[in-house]
C-alpha cells in the first residue's frame, strides 16, 4: 500500500514542480518584500491550517506575519488589518465562501491581496491583486476528496516564500536564535562558545621551547586531546594526540626530545568566544575534520572548545 501511495504522490508532485508558476511567485516575493505593514495569511478548513503554519514560519524567520481567521475577521478581527498590510488567501478551489465574503472588506481598506489557489480561473484568482496557481493533478485520497496533495503544494510554496524572504532580508543565525529561545532549536542556537569552552587551569598549555617528553603528563592529564602552544597569551600552534601517534610511528623515541616549535601545527583554526557553539561544530567539520578549536579573543587565547562538549550539550540532535 505505502509504496504505491508514495509513487502516486511522486507523480502528483512532479506535475506541480514541472508547472510551478515561477513568475507569479517572484511577483509575490516582491510584494512581500515591499510590504510596509503586516503579512496576514488566511484560509478555511485544511487550507486554514496551512495558512497558520505559513504565518508561523514567516514570523519565526524575520517577517512580521500573523494568521487571520476569515470567520473572526468579519466579526471584528478585520480591525487588525490596515492599508499597509498584505493578505495571502489560501484555497484549493478558489471558491471558499469565507474568503469570498472577506475579500470585499479587504478591498474597501485598500489592502493588497494574493490568492494561492489550485483553480486558475476561480473567483479568488480573478478578484485578488495577484494569483498564484499551484497545479494539482489530483489528491492522494482515493476518492480525490481529502485535501492531501493540495495542502502539500501549499506548504511547499509557503515554505519557499519564507526562505526567500529570509535570504532577501539577510536574516542571520543570531536573529534566528533571538526568535527561538526555547525547545531543541533554542538549545541548538542559544549556546555560545563561551558557555561550553574550557578556560583557565583546564587548558593544556605549553611553550614553543618545551620538549615533548616533558609535556606528556600535561597532554594526558588535561584530557583535551591536544596541547596549545602559546607565548605571551598568543596561540602560536597546536599539537594533538593524533600528531603524537604519527610522530612516534615515524621517528620513534627520538621525537620526544624535540621542542614544540618543531612539532606543532602553526596558525590552527580558531573561533571567538561569542560565536554560536553550533558554528564551532561547523568549523570543526570543514575540510579535514578536527575535534578541538582554540578560542581567541582580540588575538589572545582565552579557551578551548571540544567536540565532546558540543555533543554533551546535545546540539547535534536538533
Amino acid at each position: 500500500m505505502f509504496p504505491q501511495l508514495i509513487a502516486d504522490l511522486q507523480s502528483h508532485l512532479a506535475r506541480f514542480f514541472s508547472s510551478f508558476p515561477t513568475q507569479a511567485a517572484e511577483r509575490a516575493l516582491e510584494k512581500a518584500i515591499s510590504c510596509r505593514g503586516m503579512i496576514f495569511c488566511t484560509g478555511a478548513g485544511k487550507s486554514g491550517h496551512i495558512a497558520q503554519k505559513m504565518a508561523a514560519t514567516l514570523a519565526s524567520t524575520g517577517t512580521r506575519a500573523a494568521f487571520l481567521s476569515p470567520t473572526q475577521a468579519v466579526h471584528g478581527d478585520l480591525g487588525l488589518v490596515s492599508e499597509s498590510d498584505l493578505v495571502f488567501l489560501l484555497s484549493k478551489s478558489g471558491e471558499t465562501a469565507e474568503l469570498l465574503q472577506l475579500l470585499p472588506f479587504l478591498k474597501a481598506r485598500n489592502v493588497k491581496t494574493i490568492a494561492i489557489v489550485s483553480a486558475e480561473h476561480s473567483r479568488l484568482a480573478k478578484e485578488t491583486d495577484l494569483a498564484i496557481h499551484l497545479p494539482v493533478e489530483r489528491e492522494l485520497c482515493p476518492y480525490n476528496l481529502a485535501p492531501t496533495t493540495s495542502t502539500i503544494v501549499q506548504l511547499i510554496f509557503s515554505d519557499c516564500l519564507a526562505m526567500a524572504l529570509m535570504a532577501k532580508k539577510s536574516f542571520s543565525l543570531p536573529d534566528f536564535a533571538a526568535n527561538h529561545p526555547g525547545g531543541l532549536i533554542g538549545r541548538k542556537i542559544g549556546y555560545r562558545v563561551s558557555d561550553l569552552m574550557l578556560k583557565g587551569d583546564a587548558l593544556p598549555l605549553c611553550r614553543t621551547s618545551d620538549k615533548l617528553l616533558d609535556l606528556l603528563h600535561e597532554l594526558s592529564a588535561k584530557r583535551c586531546g591536544c596541547l596549545l602552544v602559546q607565548e605571551q597569551a598568543k596561540c602560536l600552534g597546536i599539537f594533538s594526540d593524533g600528531d603524537l601517534r604519527r610522530l612516534l610511528e615515524l621517528q620513534g623515541s627520538n621525537a620526544l626530545t624535540l621542542p614544540m616549535s618543531k612539532l606543532m601545527t602553526p596558525n590552527p583554526r580558531s573561533i571567538g568566544p561569542n560565536a554560536l557553539a553550533i558554528e564551532a561544530l561547523h568549523h570543526m567539520e570543514e575540510d579535514r575534520p578536527i575535534t578541538v578549536l582554540p578560542v581567541i579573543q582580540e588575538g589572545t587565547l582565552v579557551g578551548l572548545i571540544r567536540l565532546h562538549d558540543i555533543l554533551r550539550a546535545d546540539l547535534t540532535s536538533c
